[in-house]
């Protein structure tokens, strides 16, 4: 799957991910006022709703960037009904071709992280059959558990020949109350970057590996120690656009060959039509003002990539 990522980036020259994580807030009110008609105002109508807001963001966009990033929270508040979104986005996206990378952050050890690997990425057995609940391609998974935590997913990975996003550096403001701490003298991400690296190396595809890590977009100078520590890790890069990164911060979590990262923007593109630079689009345009904003960040990158080569 790591490969199929790497030929969609190079034939989009999108290394771009749309995170796919609707609030209510976000849905335009006339998809509200349609879905609460058919199902009231209810569970089901709010996970409806998040359903036609993705559907229509998904169809504007599908053609311009290489994946998607469905974040699970945003579902799950739902319950139920929003679960059964979540995996029909799911697999919407992968019928367009999309690379989906569930955001989920799990993380626990032994046959707990069994379940949630076999649960998000793998199979699970009934009687008989075989059925993949979530099916998608990529998950993000916390770390702090150690090798007890992680190997479980791995052994999925290696098995359906997916891979993860392991939290490395994120983008939060908070993020240093723990992860830059020094152990023997070094923040603590740089450590679980190596680690990250370790684990990479017995997972690879053609030229990068299935198990990469997520370094915010507001970090550029851990971006750069990172790119150095994990030469062949793909860097999923959270924080651009609303969270303060821009394509000139990105430069250095990329690699010479212009692969190696990945960067996600979710409400700078999803919520867009909000902004001020694409109000024109109004409520009722507000997948096309999701393209505008993605084809706006495509450029972004591509001219800071260029302009770092020139």
């Amino acid at each position: 799957m790591i490969d199929k990522l790497i030929a969609k980036i190079q034939k989009t020259h999108a290394p771009v991910v749309i995170g796919l994580d609707p609030m209510l807030s976000y849905v335009p009110e006339h998809i509200l006022k349609k879905s609460y008609q058919e199902f009231g105002e209810t569970l089901e109508g709010a996970a409806e709703a998040i359903w036609q807001f993705n559907k229509e963001i998904i169809d504007k966009t599908y053609d311009l960037v290489p994946a998607v990033k469905p974040q699970s929270a945003m579902y799950e508040q739902f319950g139920v009904s929003g679960m059964q979104v979540f995996e029909r986005t799911v697999a919407y996206c992968q019928e367009k071709d999309l690379v989906v990378i569930g955001d989920v952050k799990r993380g626990d050890i032994g046959s707990t992280s069994s379940a949630y690997a076999a649960g998000h990425l793998g199979k699970v057995k009934v009687g008989n059959k075989e059925y993949a609940p979530f099916h998608e391609d990529f998950i993000t998974v916390n770390p702090y558990l150690g090798s007890d935590g992680i190997n479980p997913f791995i052994d999925v990975c290696k098995e359906e020949k997916k891979g993860l996003f392991i939290l490395v550096k994120t983008s939060n403001p908070s993020s240093g109350e723990f992860q830059d701490r020094l152990v023997d003298g070094r923040p603590l991400y740089e450590w679980v970057g190596e680690q990250t690296a370790k684990w990479g190396e017995g997972h690879m595809g053609d030229t990068y590996s299935y198990i990469g890590a997520v370094v915010g977009a507001t970090y550029p100078q851990v971006g750069k120690v990172m790119r150095k520590l994990m030469p062949k890790s793909f860097l999923l890069v959270p924080g651009y656009g609303a969270q303060g990164g821009q394509g000139k911060d990105l430069v250095h979590y990329f690699n010479e060959d212009g692969l190696g990262a990945i960067v996600n923007s979710s409400r700078g593109i999803i919520a867009a039509y909000k902004q001020e630079q694409y109000a024109k689009f109004g409520p009722e345009h507000f997948a096309e003002a999701a393209r505008a904003a993605t084809e706006a960040m495509i450029a972004d990158i591509d001219g800071a990539l260029q302009g770092a080569k020139g």
